[in-house]
């Protein structure tokens, strides 16, 4: 994948938040009124699950990630956790790929330690537009009628 940062981070940043709440709403029509995990297909392609780890009056947190079924363990590639904010139409990566977005050589740090750096915040959520501009091309959507009882049996 490309690496591109910008100058002007933190308005670019800001951009990128309402770039991913976009494609999140074309990818999930009823987001604002999610109320459960669902699947999504595409012909040929693995089916993207949706998690939904948390919901509170204004934001919703997602877990969305590929299922590849192989033997004998199950395994979920390209994972991201993502906040919605449904009152700011935006939506942020907090985690990518099942690590936290920081470099993996680097130990995580403490809450009093603060936030994570712009650039790590612009890393993962660069890599979550891009993903889901893969994934609307490739004509994943999450129908009105996918939510399921069994997305857990494909993780």
């Amino acid at each position: 994948m490309s690496r591109f940062t910008p100058r002007n981070q933190s308005y670019w940043l800001a951009q990128l938040f309402e770039s991913n709440y976009g494609k999140l709403r074309e990818l999930i029509p009823e987001l604002p009124d999610l109320s459960g995990d669902a699947i999504a297909v595409s012909s040929g392609k693995p089916a993207l699950l949706l998690t939904l780890v948390e919901r509170s009056r204004y934001t919703l947190t997602l877990d969305l990630h590929y299922g590849f079924n192989s033997e004998p363990h199950r395994v979920a590639e390209s994972r991201f956790r993502i906040r919605v904010y449904l009152d700011g139409k935006c939506a942020e990566a907090l985690t990518a790929n099942r690590h936290d977005v920081r470099n993996s050589a680097e130990p995580a740090p403490r809450r009093s330690q603060g936030p994570r750096t712009l650039d790590e915040k612009w890393s993962a959520n660069y890599f979550l537009e891009r993903w889901l501009s893969h994934c609307l091309k490739n004509h994943y959507r999450f129908a009105r009628s996918s939510r399921t009882q069994d997305a857990a049996a494909l993780v």
